[in-house]
C-alpha cells in the first residue's frame, strides 16, 4: 500500500473552463487518476473534443455547457450534476476572463462587470452551489485557479489581477466557512502559462521578453505543469491543507 494517496478513484470532479488550455490539462489528469470529470464551458463542441480525449485513455467525461457569468446557468448545471451523477467530490474553479487589456481609467462598466460576473461572481456561486452537494456526502475539495497577477498586478492587467486577489480572499474565506463540514478549499497561482487565453503576451515579443526577465526559471509554462498542484491539492495527498495558495510561477515572485 502506497504512503502517500493521489488516487481519484470513484470520485466525481467537476472542472471549469475545460475546453482549452489548463482546464483541459486539470480534466485530463484529474480522469489519468480515477475521477469521473464533468466537462464546463461555454462551448458544448470543444468539450466534447475534451472528452473524447479522456475516453480515449479509458477514462469518464460528462461534458455540460454553461456561461460562469450566468447565475441561472450555474443553478441548472448544478441540477444536471445531481440527477445524472448523484454526487460531487471536486470542483476546480477554472474558468475565467480578461475582455480589457489596457489601463484601467479607460475601462468602461462593461468590462469591469464582465470580468467580475466570470472571475469572481461564478466561483463564488459555484463553491456555493458544490458545498451543498459535498455536505451531503460527506465533504469534498475545492481548488480556485487564481494567478501570480493577484499577488503582483500585471501592466495592462489591472482589473483581471484585483478579481485574482479577490479569489485568494474567497479562498481563505470559504476555507474557514467549510473546514466543519470537511471541505477543502485552496487555490493555484499560475504565472506566465502558453494559453489562448494568454495569447495578448505571447504575440506582443517586447511585452513577453520583460515577463520572462522575472522568471528565474527563464521560460514560460505549459498547462500541463498546473495540473499536478491541483492533483495534489484534490486528492488524500493534501489532507491537512486548506485555505492555501500554491504559487506555479518558475520563481517570479521570489
Amino acid at each position: 500500500m502506497k504512503t502517500v494517496n493521489f488516487s481519484l478513484d470513484g470520485k466525481v470532479a467537476l472542472v471549469t473552463g475545460a475546453s482549452r488550455g489548463i482546464g483541459k490539462a486539470i480534466a485530463i489528469t484529474l480522469a489519468e487518476y480515477g475521477a469521473k470529470v464533468v466537462l464546463v464551458s461555454r462551448k458544448f463542441d470543444a468539450l466534447t473534443q475534451v472528452a473524447e480525449a479522456i475516453r480515449a485513455i479509458g477514462g469518464e467525461a460528462v461534458p455540460i455547457a454553461c456561461n460562469m457569468g450566468r447565475h441561472d446557468q450555474i443553478g441548472e448545471l448544478f441540477n444536471n450534476v445531481q440527477e445524472q451523477l448523484g454526487r460531487l467530490d471536486i470542483l476546480v474553479n477554472n474558468a475565467a476572463t480578461n475582455p480589457y487589456f489596457g489601463d484601467m481609467l479607460g475601462a468602461d462598466e462593461a468590462v469591469w462587470d464582465k470580468t467580475n460576473d466570470v472571475n469572481l461572481k461564478g466561483p463564488f456561486f459555484m463553491i456555493q452551489h458544490a458545498a451543498k452537494i459535498m455536505t451531503k456526502s460527506g465533504g469534498g475539495t475545492i481548488v480556485n485557479v487564481s494567478s501570480v497577477n493577484g499577488i503582483s498586478p500585471a501592466p495592462f492587467q489591472g482589473i483581471y489581477s484585483i478579481t485574482k486577489a479577490a479569489l485568494i480572499s474567497m479562498t481563505k474565506a470559504y476555507a474557514q466557512e467549510l473546514a466543519g463540514a470537511n471541505i477543502r478549499v485552496n487555490a493555484i497561482l499560475p504565472g506566465l502559462t502558453e494559453t489562448k487565453f494568454a495569447s495578448a503576451l505571447f504575440t506582443n515579443e517586447e511585452i513577453y521578453n520583460l515577463a520572462i526577465a522575472k522568471v528565474p526559471l527563464n521560460r514560460h509554462a505549459v498547462p500541463m505543469e498546473m495540473a499536478g498542484a491541483v492533483l495534489y491539492l484534490v486528492s488524500g495527498a493534501s489532507s491537512y491543507t486548506t485555505g492555501t495558495c500554491i504559487v506555479c510561477d518558475g520563481g517570479m515572485l521570489i
